[in-house]
């Protein structure tokens, strides 16, 4: 199923409580994480120098983190779950140019205020994408970027077909402490396999070096949203140029998902 043919009826409205349950499970920031970054960013870290940026949906804070620790002039990291808040607060405490906000990607209200706005992960959560590009839109300066990392649909087939139908009919709908406890076998299923050199592709290699708690907390991400989406190439850029962005491109990232960035005219 396309992006095109789910109908929003289905989608519902996200799923920031069931994400508040996983990041308080998950809040350390490893080294792992900012080579994830980089990749989901597809920027050279110097880009962020003397930057202000405005991170949508920032979990833990990770991923505000890292541009700081490249020279950025500060921020907002914003979230909607107490717990992610209180997560990210602590994580991101070291910068107190960056403020940690309470708020929706759809509530901001940011006019012309930070150079580069993204949002990684969390677009493909959505019950409206489409709304919240044209908020990061506006947030960002005239010449500013607006940056999403998207779940791409090119090499997911077995994930669009199969995983993903199961993830929306029970994972999405059952206790989270139950989706935890079965991330354990699916976790160890995939740890065996990765250490066999399976399966093929860039991901898979990247992911094989992670400890079990690391690939833990992304299968068990995987199983919770009530939403998700996975967008072809050029699905992902007509997300960004329906908001009047310009000179948008897309990167490949891990040869299964998209950094699609694009320039506020």
């Amino acid at each position: 199923m396309t992006v095109q043919d789910f109908p929003l009826t289905a989608l519902g409205k996200g799923s920031p409580d069931r994400f508040g349950y996983s990041w308080d499970q998950y809040a350390d920031l490893l080294p792992a994480h900012e080579e994830q970054f980089l990749r989901w960013t597809a920027l050279d870290k110097r880009v962020w120098r003397g930057k202000r940026f405005l991170d949508a949906g920032c979990g833990i804070g990770r991923n505000a983190y890292w541009p700081m620790t490249y020279g950025a002039l500060g921020g907002v990291a914003l979230d909607v779950d107490d717990r992610t808040l209180r997560r990210a607060a602590h994580n991101l405490s070291p910068y107190p140019n960056v403020k940690v906000r309470k708020q929706s990607i759809y509530d901001i209200e940011d006019t012309n205020a930070f150079d580069v706005a993204f949002s990684i992960g969390v677009v493909h959560h959505l019950s409206d994408p489409v709304a919240a590009i044209a908020n990061l839109k506006r947030a960002v300066k005239p010449g500013g970027h607006v940056l999403v990392w998207l779940y791409g649909r090119e090499n997911n087939g077995w994930i669009v077909n199969f995983f993903n139908p199961l993830r929306h009919a029970i994972f999405s709908k059952l206790p989270l402490g139950v989706v935890h406890a079965l991330s354990w076998p699916l976790t160890a299923a995939l740890w065996c396999a990765l250490r066999l050199g399976l399966p093929p592709g860039a991901y898979y290699r990247l992911i094989r070096g992670f400890s079990f708690d690391h690939l833990r907390a992304i299968v068990f991400d995987h199983m919770i949203p009530r939403i998700a989406l996975y967008y072809t190439q050029s699905e992902a850029q007509d997300l960004l140029r329906s908001a009047g962005l310009t000179d948008v491109r897309a990167t490949w990232v891990n040869e299964n998902s998209w950094s699609v960035i694009g320039c506020k005219p």
